[in-house]
């Protein structure tokens, strides 16, 4: 009885009360719809746009951004509904008797409230309590109402993000495949060419490590002009990596099986679009070895970035790249929407994240990326 009571005084609470104000959680999870269906227009726009593969690698950002922010705000909703969840099995018996009490006084009148059996002392003692303890007792409801509610919005959160991701899902993945087609039909980049293309593919055929790959790159012959030298050493520190993620392992640092190698791993959601992080030229892409596909850029002259783990890649050898253009994507395939609330409610991380390598090396030396890149923007 006490139970039925509870919920129909928690539903009538949250008809008569004002809306609330939006949790941050919910307020960010709105700003991240908001978001998604921002790069739904902006991915409409590109396919007029003058320059298509800019305003599509423009589009698959926002939505890259918009998921990224649906992601966080549902985790946080997740643990901001489980943390009300406990505050309310720890006070059952208190909200209990709160609630049979705000039942007493909705039932009965006040002046029989007042009424004590020794006399009229008693009832103004009794009626000096009642006035001390009533708005107590509502305040404590008043807290309920707005914790009831909270929990309510939450709930909901969860059945319009799925809606909301899986639109945003669907668009990024049509972006993606817009931009692919708009690169293959790219025409207009400038070029160097390679003295002897036999020779490229020779390398990369008989190199038994990443380093002895990228040593011999260096000595081969190119033609044309490449970057600016004096450039490139003067960003270092301010230049975006590749990819938004997470630092997993150092310059340098060992992993779970005591191997070091001279790059940074980052970890990053799948399919996430890979950018060329300075103005280079293609030096070589293609698969290599154990390390997926793998893009070399020559930023400036003696200089070598080396992005490897890539499931697709954009662009020829030769090709001049602007910073911020597009040069692959991360390998894996898309969650569902289903799989985002999953991971949101139990935490567990099932959504498997993928990893970019990177390499800078000068001359034949592998340096420590993290001087060169500004680890902490977007």
């Amino acid at each position: 009885m006490r139970r039925l009571f509870a919920l129909c005084l928690a539903f009538a609470l949250m008809l008569a009360a004002p809306a609330i104000a939006a949790s941050d959680p919910v307020f960010a999870a709105r700003k991240a719809a908001e978001d998604l269906k921002a790069a739904t227009r902006a991915l409409k726009d590109a396919r007029e746009a003058r320059d298509r593969v800019e305003a599509l690698t423009g589009a698959v950002r926002a939505y890259e951004d918009g998921l990224a922010a649906m992601r966080e705000s549902l985790r946080r909703a997740a643990i901001r509904e489980a943390v009300l969840r406990r505050e309310f099995a720890a006070r059952r018996d208190q909200l209990s008797r709160l609630l049979g009490v705000l039942q007493t006084l909705q039932r009965a009148s006040t002046p029989l409230l007042l009424i004590h059996p020794s006399g009229p002392l008693g009832t103004a003692r009794s009626g000096q309590v009642l006035s001390e303890i009533t708005p107590a007792l509502h305040a404590q409801a008043e807290e309920l109402r707005l914790q009831l509610e909270e929990l309510l919005v939450l709930q909901a959160l969860q059945t319009s993000a799925e809606e909301d991701l899986q639109a945003g899902l669907k668009g990024v993945q049509d972006a993606r495949v817009a931009l692919t087609e708009a690169i293959g039909e790219r025409t207009n980049l400038p070029r160097r060419f390679v003295s002897d293309p036999g020779q490229l593919k020779t390398l990369a055929e008989n190199s038994d490590t990443l380093t002895g790959f990228a040593n011999g790159l260096a000595d081969l012959p190119f033609d044309g002009e490449p970057g600016d030298t004096a450039d490139f050493e003067s960003a270092a520190g301010r230049i975006p990596l590749p990819v938004f993620g997470t630092v997993l392992r150092s310059f340098n640092e060992a992993d779970a099986a005591g191997l070091r190698r001279p790059g940074l791993l980052i970890s990053a959601p799948p399919v996430s679009l890979v950018r060329a992080p300075f103005a280079a030229t293609i030096r070589y892409r293609g698969p290599f070895l154990d390390y997926g596909n793998v893009i070399i850029l020559e930023p400036g002259s003696g200089y070598l970035i080396v992005l490897a783990g890539l499931g697709q890649v954009y662009g020829e050898v030769g090709q001049i790249l602007a910073a911020g253009d597009p040069v692959g994507l991360l390998s894996g395939s898309d969650p569902a929407a289903a799989d985002f609330l999953v991971e949101a409610v139990q935490g567990s991380g099932e959504i498997r994240q993928e990893t970019l390598y990177i390499e800078i090396r000068k001359g034949r030396e592998a340096v420590d990326p993290g001087a060169w890149f500004a680890l902490n923007q977007r």
